[in-house]
C-alpha cells in the first residue's frame, strides 16, 4: 500500500509571518498555532495541509523541494502581483528568459513557481 502526504513542513524563523502569508495567497484558514508552529489548509480539510515550524537560523539555499501554484480565476500575471503585494517577492534561481513560469519567494525567501496554465486552461485541457 503506498504512502500518502499527510502534510508539509516550512522551516521558518517566523512562523506566524510565513503562515500567514501562505493562508492568504491559498486562501486557507489557520487550524492551529502555538509556540510548536502554525498549521493552515482548506477549510474544508479537503488537501494535505502546511505545518509552519520554527526554527532558529535564516534560509541561506535556494529549497530543494518547492510549491507550483496556478492561477485560479485570472491570469498568470494578476496572480503574480496578487502574490507580490502579499509580501512575495520575485526570485532567481538560474531560470533562464525563456521560461513560461516565474520564481517567487515566501517572506522568508522560500521560493515557489506561477505556472502560465491558470486551474481552468488546464480544466479545459482535460
Amino acid at each position: 500500500m503506498p504512502s500518502a502526504i499527510a502534510v508539509l513542513a516550512i522551516d521558518a524563523h517566523d512562523p506566524r509571518r510565513v503562515a500567514d502569508f501562505w493562508a492568504a495567497a491559498l486562501g486557507w484558514e489557520v487550524y492551529e498555532a502555538g509556540d510548536d508552529g502554525v498549521s493552515i489548509g482548506p477549510a474544508d480539510r479537503s488537501a494535505p495541509g502546511i505545518d509552519v515550524l520554527p526554527v532558529p537560523e535564516a534560509k541561506t539555499v535556494k529549497n530543494r523541494l518547492h510549491l507550483d501554484l496556478r492561477a485560479d480565476g485570472g491570469t498568470q500575471t494578476e496572480e503574480v502581483d496578487r502574490l507580490l503585494a502579499l509580501g512575495a517577492t520575485r526570485a532567481d534561481v538560474g531560470q533562464g528568459p525563456e521560461v513560461t513560469w516565474v520564481v517567487l519567494a515566501d517572506p522568508e525567501g522560500n521560493e515557489f513557481c506561477v505556472l502560465a496554465r491558470s486551474v481552468q486552461d488546464v480544466e479545459a485541457a482535460g
